[in-house]
């Protein structure tokens, strides 16, 4: 049997230990996930072929999708095999299309998802010297792309130790992305 002052002792070691175990998590340092290119590469294949009719007239499929990354702007560019089809040409329209965009996270997604896209070359396609083709470009960069999950996150991915974490940086890195997570406040 314990007398009062040991027993009084032994609960304020108690609940000592209970707030440092407690104030532990809040202190757990910032966590880093490294998403290669090569990952990122297949996950976007999956998705591809991509077909569909755009403003009910002109058939788009995009294929053969090549991504690589842009360390000095922070920037994913993407590559596709592009062919347009409309009832107001005879012959398809075919070249390789390339697209940047900023990278971003959507927390509600638990996901890697493309922003801002940008048209930056039509290839083959702009041999036409078609203007209009070029304004076509850039509402299927604008349209299709924008917020396309790139990467889904597992459910424990935003979570260490009971503790949530939440993505505050990507880094663009020349081979694969790094996500930077801290502890929620």
């Amino acid at each position: 049997m314990l007398s009062p002052k040991q027993s009084l002792l032994a609960l304020a070691l108690a609940l000592l230990s209970g707030f440092m175990l407690a104030g532990c998590a809040t202190f757990l340092p910032m966590q880093e996930f490294e998403i290669p290119l090569s990952r990122l590469q297949r996950e976007v294949e999956e998705r591809f072929p991509f077909n569909n009719r755009y403003l009910e007239l002109i058939d788009v499929s995009l294929s053969k999708p090549v991504l690589s990354l842009s360390p000095k702007d922070d920037r994913l560019l993407a590559s596709f095999d592009a062919k347009l089809l409309s009832p107001l040409t005879r012959q398809p329209i075919e070249g390789r299309m390339q697209v940047s965009g900023l990278l971003r996270i959507d927390p509600q997604r638990r996901a890697l998802v493309l922003a801002e896209p940008r048209l930056e070359s039509l290839g083959g396609l702009a041999d036409t010297g078609n203007s209009r083709l070029l304004k076509l470009g850039t509402m299927l960069a604008e349209d299709l792309l924008n917020n396309t999950v790139l990467y889904s996150f597992a459910p424990d991915t935003f979570m260490v130790a009971g503790q949530r974490f939440n993505p505050t940086r990507i880094t663009t890195r020349q081979n694969s992305l790094v996500v930077s997570f801290e502890p929620a406040r």
